[in-house]
């Protein structure tokens, strides 16, 4: 039986990745997180919903902005795959505070991998984000070795925590692996991201801020893309035999279905109601520094190797509105 060690298992995309892994697999796996900010035992506790899946998941506290210890070793046990999904991940709060991202997705990360090599694992994937390519311009879609843009304190760290990975690799011989995803969005979402936030204003019938250029007629658009299809990417990577490959750190970019701008999406969210959408364009830049207006990647990689997003995102979005509205206790009131 395999052994599977998640960072960050209790945050959003975590533990959606841990919900998949129980229902394909008869894993073990160990959940490693300190319960911050994003970190929420209610999380994992709302998916464990027998005491079979219960005892296949084991949560080890550790906060990886230190070393791991003998002590937190000999708990994590022997690993055959290790998934770093573990990072603070807000934009706002990169500005206001970039310290705080460096120590949790710069140094984290380097604990993470030191700590992965120490232990005979098969892959090590490193977790990361779009955001390091920066803006897209209309009709670019990054590829995976494309150079880096960070225009914010949150994509640098996550950079800077990519290429720790891309050294351990090529220093050390660790099996890294390393994906990059784009807006991620499903059940249990922190109420302070956009989907959640817009599925409740447009059930109290509140304006949604839709961010846009400068004369704010064109609404910034992304990727958006179900957390349990990255889940299902995740695990196909776990799949492929790329270790054999030379040259560069194998790289993935998991990539929604279809391009849509935020206000297609509101108006989306509130028709999945049969709410008439109230919104206001805001001038992006000037009302949100380090935030770009398109980010895009290209999924090419992946379809070629047989994986690609099998739902709608109409039908996605549709599916976390269902949920959301019949769970307040996971919106804020």
């Amino acid at each position: 039986m395999k052994r599977l060690l998640v960072t960050g298992g209790a945050g959003f995309i975590g533990h959606h990745f841990i919900d998949h892994v129980l229902r394909v697999t008869d894993w073990e796996i160990v959940s490693l997180d300190r319960l911050d900010f994003s970190g929420n035992l209610n999380r994992l506790s709302d998916i464990l919903k027998d005491n079979s899946e219960r005892s296949r998941v084991k949560i080890v506290f550790h906060d990886l902005r230190a070393e791991v210890n003998e002590y937190t070793r000999s708990l994590v046990g022997e690993i055959n795959y290790f998934v770093h999904m573990a990072a603070a991940s807000h934009v706002d709060r990169s500005i206001v505070d970039p310290m705080s991202f460096v120590q949790d997705n710069v140094v984290g990360t380097c604990n993470a991998l030191n700590f992965a090599r120490k232990l005979d694992i098969e892959k090590f994937i490193y977790f990361s984000t779009d955001e390091v390519f920066g803006p897209a311009p209309r009709g670019v879609d990054y590829e995976e070795y494309d150079r880096y843009n960070s225009t914010n304190p949150y994509s640098a760290t996550k950079a800077g925590g990519e290429e720790l990975a891309v050294a351990f690799r090529n220093t050390y011989g660790l099996p890294v692996s390393i994906t990059h995803t784009m807006n991620v969005f499903g059940e249990r979402q922190h109420p302070e991201k956009y989907i959640p936030m817009c599925i409740k204003n447009a059930r109290d019938g509140q304006s949604i801020t839709i961010h846009s250029n400068k004369t704010k007629t064109v609404p910034g658009s992304r990727h958006y893309i179900h957390a349990a299809d990255v889940a299902e990417a995740v695990m196909f990577i776990l799949s492929l035999d790329d270790q054999l490959l030379k040259g560069n750190c194998p790289k993935y970019n998991i990539v929604g279905k279809q391009e849509i701008n935020n206000l297609e999406l509101a108006k989306m969210i509130a028709d999945a109601q049969g709410k008439t959408l109230k919104y206001e364009m805001v001038d992006f830049h000037s009302s949100r520094p380090g935030h770009d207006l398109r980010y895009s990647l290209s999924g090419k990689k992946m379809k070629s190797l047989g994986w690609e997003p099998k739902i709608e995102l109409t039908e996605r979005i549709k599916q976390v509105v269902d949920w959301t509205l019949a769970r307040p206790d996971w919106m804020m009131k």
